[in-house]
């Protein structure tokens, strides 16, 4: 094999992590030299109790200067280092390869920190900076190479990373905060930045930053990525507020791994109720100490415009406001959901227009999420936008398929779950809108055929053939309980819903268009007599006091959530006969 090609593996390592551990490295690199004479990356792991470990990700120019630093110099002033120096079961992991330069060794100690979030074995995680690099002279190698040293890690040390597969099908690691941003999500974390620092400085200036974008424009990612980013400076912390409850086990979960704890005692990581319950607006107003510094609000359209349940204020969103320093907010009017959360066109357009004349405001645009043509992006938000259904386009690189029969839709997600022969594989799953009845904590009662009194889950029947639970409802086996809905395994034999699904990606999605979405004249139309959600059915009270009707609005948003979240395909079926007949018109035309 040539020393010049890829295809060389790459060495790793593993040294007994003690005052020994120079001796032991010198010693092997007698056989070697990459450890000692090349840029090498490499991960501290502690034993904390069975199958569970810290780690410390790094890189270096000089892996026996860099570990003397960490057992000696280092130890002196940071406690995570003091705690691995008086281990007994540390060990030290060094990765060498003979392309490693200093910016590949950067990305590949980036990306090593962005698996490692995402894995279970880690729990703690203690060096959190995020440095992604730009273009180098062997950036086009780096994937090759990452997968190469994190196939070696497996084979070696299969108890703590695990397949590649398991990784990035994970909820967190779609969500982590180490990765590589697009251009346009670097230009937009910069200037977040730049004006919380004049925000901070100014205090005149309204303290409400917007990042808007539609669903799948990497809003989340970027977010995260401030989330680290933000609380990494000293004497600063931002929180991370979040609506959704399957999203909000992934925040906690990230927070925890990467030590992020707030200076006030609470939750770093929280829902906006319980937020403002902890710190409330009158505190705040009188003492001025008892403000936060920044607060984070991902999916800001779930945020309550009205008092409900345990908030009792008239809206989270100003509310938030006034306890904060600063807030960012991300903001998509499609994806709100409930009348309770009911964005009046005027409110919005006051806080867009504020917001840019403050140059506060920030877009974006690029889909990030669907590996899809714009062509095909552009037939899903005309149906959702617009409300027609254009021809569907060829793709190659995404697969769009429309179903006349549910069961073989049901059929090709299963056969995109069941295998892991590649990345795009697995993590597939079924979703509907809320057109059958589904009350949470309890199983139906109904009397079936012999009039006996039974139990059972509810479900989305369509037809005499078809019958699956609702979301949460199939117990999950331990090791899966804490995981998104997605992730656990037995829902492959459930519905999603919006409630389970938003925020998320799927591999492959199949969407059940329920009995509410209706195509007639030419046009799709909304009618929420269809519907099983309440939030939907019931009118909004206005500011005005009047009382309106905005379930067409709120219809139309949970389908495009539904039909965006598929990263590599999107199969649909309609329950109405007239809009799946169109759909299937469109499709045999292809």
């Amino acid at each position: 094999m040539s020393e010049n090609k890829l295809t060389d593996l790459p060495v790793i390592k593993d040294y007994i992590y003690n005052t020994d551990t120079k001796n032991q490295i010198l010693k092997y690199d007698r056989e070697n030299k990459l450890i000692t004479r090349y840029p090498t990356v490499y991960i501290v792991i502690d034993k904390i109790r069975k199958n569970k470990f810290k780690a410390y990700v790094g890189e270096t120019n000089n892996i026996i200067r860099r570990t003397e630093e960490h057992l000696k110099s280092e130890a002196e002033y940071r406690t995570d280092w003091l705690e691995l120096n008086k281990s007994n079961d540390a060990k030290l992991i060094v990765i060498a390869h003979k392309e490693f330069n200093k910016s590949l060794t950067l990305d590949i100690e980036n990306q090593l920190m962005q698996y490692l979030v995402s894995d279970d074995a880690i729990v703690e995680l203690n060096n959190r900076r995020s440095n992604d690099q730009d273009l180098y002279y062997t950036r086009e190698h780096f994937q090759d190479i990452f997968k190469s040293i994190w196939q070696g890690l497996f084979e070696k040390y299969s108890e703590i990373f695990p397949q590649i597969d398991d990784i990035t099908n994970s909820a967190i690691f779609k969500a982590s905060p180490f990765h590589k941003l697009t251009d346009e999500q670097l230009d937009a974390r910069d200037k977040i930045i730049d004006n919380i620092q004049r925000i901070k400085k100014n205090h005149k200036d309204d303290n409400l930053i917007i990042v808007q974008g539609s669903a799948g424009t990497g809003k989340t990612v970027l977010l995260s990525s401030l989330f680290a980013e933000l609380n990494k400076v000293n004497k600063q912390e931002a929180y991370m507020l979040v609506n959704h409850e399957e999203q909000l086990k992934i925040y906690k979960n990230i927070s925890s791994k990467i030590g992020l704890k707030s200076s006030f005692g609470d939750d770093i990581v929280n829902k906006p109720t319980k937020f403002l319950n902890q710190h409330p607006v009158k505190n705040a107003l009188i003492d001025a100490n008892q403000k936060v510094d920044i607060v984070l609000v991902d999916e800001a359209h779930l945020l309550l415009t009205q008092g409900y349940m345990a908030y009792k204020g008239k809206g989270q969103l100003e509310d938030i406001k006034k306890v904060a320093e600063v807030v960012v907010a991300v903001l998509d009017p499609m994806q709100v959901l409930k009348g309770n959360g009911y964005i009046e066109d005027d409110y919005f357009n006051n806080l867009i227009h504020k917001s840019l004349e403050d140059d506060n405001f920030i877009e974006l645009t690029q889909q990030n999420r669907m590996m899809a043509s714009a062509d095909t992006i552009n037939w899903i938000e005309d149906i959702v936008q617009k409300g027609v259904i254009g021809d569907i386009p060829n793709d190659d690189s995404y697969s769009l398929k429309i179903f006349d029969n549910v069961n073989e839709m049901y059929d090709e997600v299963k056969k995109h779950d069941d295998s892991i022969e590649s990345l795009t594989k697995g993590l597939s799953r079924l979703v509907a809108t809320y057109d059958w009845e589904y009350k949470s904590g309890k199983l139906r009662e109904y009397t079936n055929s012999r009039g006996e009194k039974v139990k059972d889950f509810w479900r989305v029947k369509i037809g005499d053939d078809f019958s699956l639970p609702w979301n949460r409802q199939i117990k999950p086996e331990h090791k899966y309980k804490d995981l998104s809905w997605a992730e656990q395994r037995q829902t492959i034999n459930e519905v999603g819903s919006t409630f389970t699904i938003q925020g998320f990606d799927l591999n492959y999605c199949g969407v059940i268009i329920g009995p509410s979405v209706k195509f007639r004249n030419g046009k799709i139309i909304y009618d929420s007599s269809c519907s099983f959600d309440t939030q939907v059915k019931n009118k909004r009270t206005l500011v005005n006091k009047k009382k309106v009707d905005i379930s067409s609005e709120l219809i139309r948003n949970q389908l495009n959530v539904l039909l965006k979240r598929g990263v590599h395909g999107l199969f649909i079926y309609a329950v109405d006969e007239e809009l799946r007949n169109e759909l299937l018109s469109k499709y045999n035309q292809k």
